[in-house]
């Protein structure tokens, strides 16, 4: 398995891929929600805004992940980390996991210095991620389920508390994904 750091040409994979991986995990209706936010997402990629990490085996995608940048006033770089899609038949192999620390690797050779994210406990503090409180620092829109707020420091210093709402990248500025 290698990875890879994908560009717009990749848009066409990765969207099948979470399409396809979600349609079978969470049904057709979910699988749509996310394929159409993830081509949003490939059709936008810069690697600067949003970064997108695939994860390969023999030449085909296999998984993929997006890190999106969230913008606020203070002089902080922060990135959410989400969606993240799995092949369904290559699930349960540490690839979902392997990816992630990957795409953390990167960002942290970029000089960030907090990734978020919005999931499943259980899954997330596998590779390192804490229940955030909103308190230290917010969602960009309302979440319906505080407790998958999470957070990690990719510097080894304590996440500093945020007092301003961020701004998100346009295709997460939908209520309907939070």
């Amino acid at each position: 398995m290698n990875f890879k750091i994908l560009d717009k040409k990749n848009k066409q994979e990765v969207v099948t891929l979470f399409t396809e991986t979600f349609s079978s995990s969470e049904g057709e209706g979910e699988g749509r929600i996310i394929g159409n936010l993830v081509s949003k997402l490939s059709t936008n990629i810069n690697n600067k805004e949003i970064i997108a990490v695939g994860a390969y085996k023999n030449e085909s995608i296999i998984g993929a992940i997006f890190f999106t940048r969230l913008s606020f006033n203070e002089p902080i770089s922060v990135y959410m980390l989400a969606p993240v899609a799995v092949s369904t038949k290559h699930q349960g192999m540490g690839i979902g996991q392997a990816l992630i620390n990957y795409g953390l690797n990167e960002l942290k050779k970029r000089s960030v210095n907090i990734a978020v994210t919005y999931g499943d406990p259980s899954f997330y503090s596998k590779v390192g991620f804490k229940s955030l409180s909103e308190q230290v620092i917010q969602a960009p829109l309302k979440i319906s389920m505080p407790e998958g707020w999470l957070g990690q420091s990719l510097t080894g210093k304590p996440i500093p508390i945020i007092k301003e709402r961020p701004i998100c990248v346009e295709e997460f500025n939908d209520p309907a994904l939070w």
